[in-house]
């Protein structure tokens, strides 16, 4: 959240919140969202897609905080401590918490992911095992 604080708007949002819960299949945690199996990997690539593109616009906000005065007279110095450095701060703090966000869920995506392909693995194998020394 911002709150306005004098003439410009502060960042009062500190922390990346944690991803809701995933379930891929009957594998996760429930309460959040559900996939399927098959569906996960798409999702995961959108995920990808949105991540550069906020590592884009994380770039774009570098440059914008490190905006410099145009002269070295009060007016734009001012203007660069006052107005548009603490703006140029919040913008570039905000893109990174997407950032992280993204990042965690993508984690937490290929987590889930994960378990189901294990499970997968591990059934094969019980599987497989299942007869061997009844003959």
């Amino acid at each position: 959240m911002s709150q306005p604080s004098g003439n410009y708007v502060t960042d009062s949002l500190t922390t990346v919140p944690p991803p809701a819960p995933i379930q891929v299949g009957n594998n996760g945690s429930a309460g959040g969202y559900k996939f399927e199996p098959d569906q996960v990997q798409g999702v995961i690539n959108k995920w990808q897609n949105l991540l550069i593109d906020l590592q884009g616009d994380l770039r774009n906000a570098d440059l914008v905080a490190s905006v410099q005065p145009p002269g070295k007279e009060f007016a734009s110095g001012d203007f660069i401590q006052k107005g548009a450095g603490p703006s140029g701060d919040t913008l570039r703090q905000q893109h990174e918490r997407m950032v992280t966000y993204v990042q965690n869920y993508i984690a937490a995506l290929q987590k889930a992911s994960g378990r189901i392909q294990q499970s997968e693995q591990d059934a094969q194998q019980a599987a497989a095992q299942q007869g061997k020394g009844i003959v």
